[in-house]
């Protein structure tokens, strides 16, 4: 079995949060464990409701490319496993629109659930 994936979204630009789903779906479609773990304004890539992609998914999904939130669904559907790190919600302040399935927990959890394997930073 391959090693799991861990993602690490450390800012809330649109690009790393859209390459983080990207590359999250892609490991899981091709059988890899993946955990997404998202901290400061990278929470808000685990939210429905958020204003700073808004603009860039609807430019993407004119181009016939998978918005965010096609992305999200797929990464859920793949059993990706979504993690917002307590301290960057607090920062943030996006702890009350989090989807469902998002859990919250520190890097220590997440550093748990990687293991041994890999951890790409974006």
């Amino acid at each position: 079995m391959a090693e799991t994936l861990g993602i690490l979204l450390i800012s809330g630009g649109h690009e790393r949060a859209h390459y983080a789903f990207v590359t999250a779906s892609a490991a899981a479609a091709i059988g890899r464990e993946v955990v997404l773990f998202a901290t400061n304004h990278g929470c808000a890539a685990f939210c429905d409701d958020a204003p700073e992609f808004l603009a860039a998914d609807r430019s993407m999904a004119a181009l016939g490319v998978a918005a965010l939130a096609e992305l999200r669904d797929a990464c859920l559907a793949l059993d990706v496993r979504m993690i917002a790190c307590e301290a960057g919600l607090r920062v943030s302040g996006l702890a009350a629109s989090l989807r469902p399935g998002v859990e919250v927990a520190g890097v220590v959890t997440f550093l748990e659930a990687v293991g041994p394997g890999q951890i790409i930073t974006l």
